[in-house]
């Protein structure tokens, strides 16, 4: 089985894709023993993608993928956007992240919002980015104990669960990050 890196320590992020790329070996940072932050200094979701691509590969030569997501919050003009995981402060916080977000929206009848996602696969040397997105909205309060990060405040379009409420298996289907990965994976398989 072809061994492949997910350069990410998120355990969560790295349990679904796990689940969705079940033809090869997804390792992440932890079992190659890299624990420093990987450096995302880019202006733009396929920016840090790319840029934590380019360094796991560089630092061990192996075939690697990274993701970056930013949940776009119509009546925040965007935000939090690429600063989704420390839009509360510099250290990634999920809690105090929502708690700031439905503060900010607490007088805003526009909770339109959407998820994106950039997979960014570095591959025999050549890179490829493969995107996903869903729209939704951002409900008043949280719903849900499953998933991570935003999950429970996100409900996509056309459904009435939060993503925190959805199994793991629908969440992979509809999901901005299962879109993606859905992307990589018909790549890795037909390098189309």
């Amino acid at each position: 089985m072809k061994k492949l890196v997910f350069a990410t320590n998120n355990l969560n992020k790295i349990k679904e894709i796990k689940y969705a790329i079940s033809d090869f070996d997804i390792i992440g940072l932890l079992d190659l023993n890299i624990t420093e932050e990987i450096p995302e200094t880019g202006n733009s979701l396929k920016a840090n993608a790319l840029q934590k691509a380019r360094y796991i590969h560089q630092k061990t030569g192996l075939d690697c993928f990274a993701d970056d997501t930013g949940l776009e919050i119509e009546a925040l003009d965007g935000r939090p956007g690429v600063y989704s995981a420390r839009y509360a402060g510099q250290e990634s916080n999920p809690e105090k992240n929502i708690k700031k977000v439905l503060y900010e929206l607490k007088d805003s009848d526009d909770r339109n919002a959407r998820f994106k996602t950039v997979i960014a696969l570095v591959i025999r040397g050549e890179e490829y980015c493969f995107e996903g997105k869903v729209e939704g909205e951002i409900l008043k309060e949280k719903q849900g104990i499953e998933g991570f990060g935003y999950d429970p405040i996100f409900r996509p379009l056309g459904y009435d669960q939060s993503f925190a409420e959805m199994s793991l298996e629908l969440k992979n289907e509809i999901s901005h990050r299962g879109l993606a990965i859905k992307k990589l994976l018909k790549y890795l398989k037909t390098g189309k």
